[in-house]
């Protein structure tokens, strides 16, 4: 007997409809027939698929930190790069994506390494600017561990400009975001972007 795939995804149904019957609006205002076979089902694919691409609102970013966080004497820093980054632009909702680079160095305490890609996923999912993500990154790291000091460089490609306005295929958008020793020492944040290897210009 051959097992057939079967995807299993929990949305909330309302709102699965809610957003359904304002994407097929959307389909039929643009002079297409929502209701012909290759879109028939294309609104509630698109609910969901904004469902998913926003789900980072369901989720608290300092109580995925707090769920591992150790007592640690290491007092060097901690780096976590090229964590994958795919967000959506809040201006046009179309998705920019890239990597995530995000350093600290502990006072005390550390947290599992795959909480790190998990706090960047959380705030990635959501409606969002690159400036305000590097920051809200930086800033819950800091509050959750109290560590010496926290580094994040985001590089990413954002849609929007690839394909509307401006139509520049090969930008790339880099932010930073720094506190205590990434700040008041020039080695430790010179090591950090050396060990990234992120082209701050």
């Amino acid at each position: 007997m051959t097992e057939h795939y079967k995807r299993i995804d929990a949305y909330s149904n309302d709102k699965v409809n809610a957003i359904r019957e304002h994407v097929k609006a959307i389909l039929d205002i643009l002079g297409e027939d929502s209701t012909r076979e290759g879109l028939l089902k294309t609104p509630e694919r698109v609910a969901k698929s904004r469902l998913f691409l926003t789900q980072g609102y369901g989720q608290n970013p300092i109580e995925i930190i707090n769920s591992a966080k150790f007592k640690e004497e290491y007092r060097q820093m901690i780096l976590v790069k090229d964590i994958e980054l795919y967000s959506m632009c809040e201006h046009h909702l179309l998705p920019f994506y890239g990597k995530a680079h995000v350093a600290y160095v502990p006072n005390g305490y550390i947290t599992g390494l795959s909480k790190i890609v998990r706090v960047v996923e959380a705030f990635a999912r959501r409606l969002q600017v690159q400036e305000r993500l590097t920051v809200q990154i930086r800033d819950c790291i800091q509050e959750a561990l109290q560590p010496l000091g926290v580094a994040v460089i985001i590089e990413a490609a954002h849609t929007c400009m690839q394909l509307r306005g401006v139509e520049k295929q090969n930008s790339v958008t880099t932010t930073s975001a720094f506190t205590g020793a990434f700040l008041s020492q020039l080695k430790t944040r010179e090591e950090f972007i050396l060990m990234t290897g992120a082209k701050m210009h």
